[in-house]
């Protein structure tokens, strides 16, 4: 039969679930109140509010501009002084060299042009570029250092051929009798947080306005724009001076923007943002006042809120310590047990009175770990007997046709009369089986697992003489780390029956450590092998009887040490062949 969760078998009780409980005592105590008080509250104050704050912060930012007007205007005024000036313009069309060049630079130009940066307290650096090449240059080596830091005021005097192929001079617009301007930032004004004036120097005689000069007047934008302060506004509040190309030339605030989220239309839903125009300029003043600065005089809505949230804080409070307690600690029981699980811990259990979704999850749970548990156990246990019984097998399936071919050696040199070669032969056999078998340990020194390659060695130089040469660089380091028996030898055996060009070949045995990786390698000059070769060795696909051994090492490395370690071939045809052998670096 089907049961609903409101009804039980015998001897069980009804219960309300726990989502439901939740969802009449949200709705009751928090959401229905407070979604209706928000709704009427805010959209009658708000609108209210915001339109008196708005109109407050469109006449601070009149203010505002008008400032930045007026010591736009004053610098625009500083330029008229040399741009009207019909003597100055005579003057720089006078191309005579030697003493009267001298004597109108210094007692014209250079009185004309302190005259002009000291008719205003302001900081500021005036560069003048004449065509006029008979008169000479006047300036100030700034060596890199911004000049208005160290003079405040002071002047250049140019040549106009230093700034002819400038971006910025040759984009400059057309001439317009005193009306072109403009102001940018140039060179190292972004540098220095500087913006320029430029403007030309025309020839007021005749009617064609050709260029006699250009003059750039640098300011700092903390000087032109001093009266762009956020706090006039609001705490929060940011002003923005941006241009043209809605790039941004100067701001003032502790939340400035890039210029791309200033102008974001979804700044309207956390911002009030007003943006006004300078006038004879195509920069604007943008404000962005948060909504908290715009709410700061809703008192009123404020007192009403405290009464209706009083009220229901202390219902919510007396419900919500009942609720919490009930089912918090349950919750958290829960959570405690399912962290245990997830951290690999399945013996933690959890126990609750009563007849409810807690206590189901509880026994559900309790059951899970048991069950979760034993299968660990019993998956681990196989896989740990399966692993021993891989590495017994393959342990027992390392060639065993050295032996005869060594009986078969000392039963020759028996036969020929060759008495000190036979029992040299039969010693190193015996030492060699010593060192392999190692009374049944898998795990041995690296000092003997080398020690037993030497034996090995020692009985094939027997049988070929000086026809087999071979070298040992072992780093004393390693010898007494630890590795899997019989991973190097097998490499060396190899390289005697399948690597053989002419009539000699010569083996390097070489060891060291890295870090916590010990390296072992077996290369010979022998014949070499092409790629195809090479995998097909770790593949077990054609080659099955040449392969058997090299994949032996290597599954015998991997499944002890892991797949991190093993056996790796470089080899090509006619240059040999080198074999790496990777074990992590273990003491005894």
């Amino acid at each position: 039969m089907m049961h609903t969760p409101f009804s039980g078998t015998k001897g069980s009780r009804k219960f309300i679930p726990f989502g439901i409980k939740l969802l009449i005592s949200y709705m009751m105590l928090i959401i229905i109140p407070i979604f209706v008080f928000g709704y009427f509250a805010s959209d009658i104050m708000t609108d209210s509010i915001r339109s008196n704050t708005t109109n407050t912060i469109k006449g601070t930012l009149r203010q505002i501009e008008d400032n930045v007007v007026y010591k736009l205007e004053d610098t625009v005024r500083l330029s008229d002084l040399l741009y009207y000036d019909m003597t100055l313009s005579k003057q720089l069309l006078h191309y005579e060299e030697g003493w009267v060049s001298y004597e109108t630079t210094t007692e014209l130009l250079l009185p004309k042009f302190r005259q002009t940066i000291e008719s205003t307290n302001r900081s500021l650096w005036l560069t003048v570029y004449l065509r006029n090449e008979t008169l000479p240059e006047v300036y100030y080596d700034t060596k890199n250092i911004d000049p208005l830091v160290m003079k405040g005021k002071f002047f250049d005097l140019l040549h106009l051929n230093r700034i002819a192929n400038k971006p910025w001079y040759q984009a400059y617009p057309a001439e317009k009798y005193g009306e072109t301007l403009q102001w940018k930032q140039i060179e190292d004004d972004s540098r220095y947080n500087r913006i320029s004036l430029l403007r030309r120097l025309v020839d007021l005689e005749t009617a064609r306005l050709n260029e006699i000069g250009f003059m750039r007047i640098s300011v700092y934008l903390s000087d032109l724009f001093q009266s762009v302060d956020y706090r006039k506004i609001g705490a929060g509040s940011t002003l923005y001076i941006t241009d043209g190309s809605r790039n941004i030339l100067y701001a003032s605030g502790a939340t400035e923007q890039s210029s791309e989220q200033l102008w974001d239309d979804s700044n309207g839903r956390n911002y009030l943002v007003i943006r006004q125009p300078l006038p004879g300029l195509n920069w604007s003043l943008t404000a962005m006042v948060p909504s908290s600065v715009l709410e700061k005089d809703t008192k009123k809505v404020k007192l009403l809120t405290l009464v209706i949230c009083s009220a229901s804080c202390v219902l919510i409070l007396l419900v919500a310590t009942f609720v919490s307690r009930t089912f918090s600690r349950r919750v958290l029981k829960v959570m405690s047990v399912l962290q245990s699980f997830r951290q690999g811990d399945f013996q933690r259990r959890i126990h609750y009175s009563g007849n409810d979704e807690f206590t189901t999850i509880a026994s559900s749970l309790n059951e899970l770990g048991r069950r979760t548990q034993n299968l660990i156990e019993e998956v681990y246990a196989t896989n740990l007997k399966k692993k021993e019984a891989e590495l017994e097998t393959l342990q027992a399936q390392i060639n065993p046709h050295f032996l005869y071919n060594t009986l078969s050696s000392i039963s020759r040199l028996a036969k020929f009369g060759q008495v000190e070669k036979q029992h040299q032969m039969v010693m190193n056999l015996a030492k060699f089986y010593r060192l392999s078998l190692n009374e049944g340990q898998t795990i041995i020194p690296i000092g003997k697992e080398i020690e037993q390659v030497r034996a090995y060695m020692d009985i094939q130089q027997i049988k070929y003489g000086d026809r087999v040469r071979i070298d040992y660089n072992i780093s004393p380091e390693i010898v007494e780390l630890t590795t899997v028996k019989l991973i190097v030898q097998p490499f060396v055996e190899n390289v005697l029956e399948h690597a053989w060009r002419g009539d000699q070949i010569d083996i390097q045995v070489m060891g060291y450590r890295e870090g916590d990786v010990v390296h072992l390698l077996v290369a010979d000059n022998g014949n070499g092998m092409p790629q195809k070769t090479i995998l097909q060795l770790f593949s077990g696909e054609g080659m099955q009887r040449v392969g058997y051994g090299i994949r032996n090492v290597h599954e015998r490395i991997q499944l002890y040490y892991g797949k991190d370690f093993g056996v790796a071939i470089q080899s090509d045809p006619g240059e040999g062949t080198t074999v790496h052998i990777r074990i992590p670096a273990e003491p005894q």
